[in-house]
């Protein structure tokens, strides 16, 4: 049965990636393409590839470093117990989601300054229009 292979513009089309993006990938060791051709410049990327490219764009939307996808996709290609797999996975979550309630409460703070600005400023254009008027 033969297995499925993809070039490097195969995936950078589907994933909507350059294909510096994806040796870059390479580069950080999340991918590992085969070598063939005149020198070995062409890649060959398996079905595990492609897998590991998914995981590691869904790690940085949900905010991880490339180091961290990279650690915790490495995690799952070992055969071993789960467990410490999925403990340092909800770590990082943990991190990532502490981080954001931070940057959320920062966003907040800042658009009720700017409501009281508005505020402001509308309170002394409305006296402003009525001192004309006078």
């Amino acid at each position: 049965m033969p297995t499925t292979t993809y070039t490097i513009s195969d995936l950078a089309k589907e994933f909507d990636l350059t294909t510096r993006a994806m040796r870059f990938y390479e580069d950080m060791g999340l991918l590992r393409p085969e070598r063939c051709g005149p020198g070995g410049r062409s890649r060959v990327y398996s079905a595990r590839d492609r897998t590991r490219l998914k995981l590691t764009l869904r790690a940085k939307r949900l905010g991880l470093s490339l180091t961290e996808a990279r650690e915790l996709i490495d995690m799952y290609d070992s055969p071993r117990d789960t467990g410490p797999q999925l403990k340092k996975f909800l770590a990082i979550l943990a991190q990532h989601r502490k981080q954001l309630e931070e940057q959320m409460a920062d966003l907040q703070a800042n658009l009720e300054e700017v409501r009281a600005h508005e505020r402001e400023a509308r309170s002394l254009l409305a006296k402003t229009g009525k001192a004309r008027q006078a």
